[in-house]
């Protein structure tokens, strides 16, 4: 679907299925550098069970045209203006990484248009290694390697796949190659700068899950389980042999627990 915020198309993928009716709607948000393909493995299983999955592409990832936004409360002020243009007046929301800032953000300022969200690859900070923020502003293929490497577990590196056919590290690689330049480092920028987690984190009052990955290196699960802490209430679901990818490392458990989140 093709909406028009800020007066430029914004696009999120649902799944195949049109968003219409009176389904709860999940609102899916992507990491760092990203699109809304990340979700792929669970737009579609969403919308054919009874709720309307859309996957945002933010302003200059994916299909969605603009520019790219600077800070994480704007960009959450943005999500909000595209529920409006989109006709959604609450949702469900899942975040994965740079994405779960976002949703804390969501569920903190908007309350009234929040009902549960689903973290996944939190961290009560999201710093970024030198070499990798380097690499995002002047060497984007060489970003993408190092990305790819840090964020999946050790299956991953060796060919093992919940899904056949498919090649994790290289298409982990493809999608942030494909990034508009700049983007990856001001999303970068935009994460490291954001030091309200844990005070976002104690203002929510809807239900809320963390969904850590044990071999997750790009926000460890020390840091997942701190901000799980800071929630007032929160459902966490650990993964083993699972790192920072776990939507595609674990397609299945992440379903499931987006599934659970949006049922209680």
């Amino acid at each position: 679907m093709i909406v028009q915020v800020d007066g430029v198309d914004a696009h999120a993928a649902t799944g195949g299925v049109e968003p219409t009716g009176d389904d709860p709607v999940v609102l899916l948000l992507h990491g760092a550098g990203m699109d809304s393909t990340v979700w792929q493995l669970q737009t579609r299983y969403l919308a054919h069970r009874g709720l309307r999955a859309v996957a945002i592409d933010l302003p200059a990832h994916g299909r969605s045209d603009g520019e790219a936004i600077g800070s994480i409360v704007e960009m959450a002020d943005w999500v909000v203006r595209f529920l409006d243009a989109a006709g959604f007046d609450r949702a469900h929301v899942v975040g994965h990484s740079m994405g779960t800032f976002i949703a804390l953000e969501l569920a903190a300022r908007y309350p009234n248009r929040i009902e549960s969200i689903t973290l996944c690859g939190t961290a009560t900070g999201m710093p970024v290694h030198p070499e990798l923020l380097d690499a995002a502003e002047h060497d984007l293929p060489r970003a993408a390697a190092l990305m790819a490497a840090w964020s999946l577990a050790k299956p991953a590196h060796v060919g093992l796949n919940p899904t056949p056919g498919l090649w994790m590290t290289g298409g982990a690689r493809a999608l942030v190659e494909v990034s508009r330049p700049g983007v990856l480092a001001c999303d970068f920028r935009a994460c490291m700068a954001y030091d309200r987690a844990g005070a976002a984190a104690s203002e929510v009052a809807c239900p809320a899950t963390v969904v850590i990955g044990r071999g997750d290196k790009m926000t460890p699960p020390k840091s997942g389980r701190a901000l799980a802490t800071a929630l007032p209430t929160a459902n966490v679901v650990e993964f083993d042999a699972t790192g920072h990818m776990m939507m595609i490392e674990h397609p299945v458990g992440v379903k499931r627990a987006i599934r659970d989140t949006v049922a209680v």
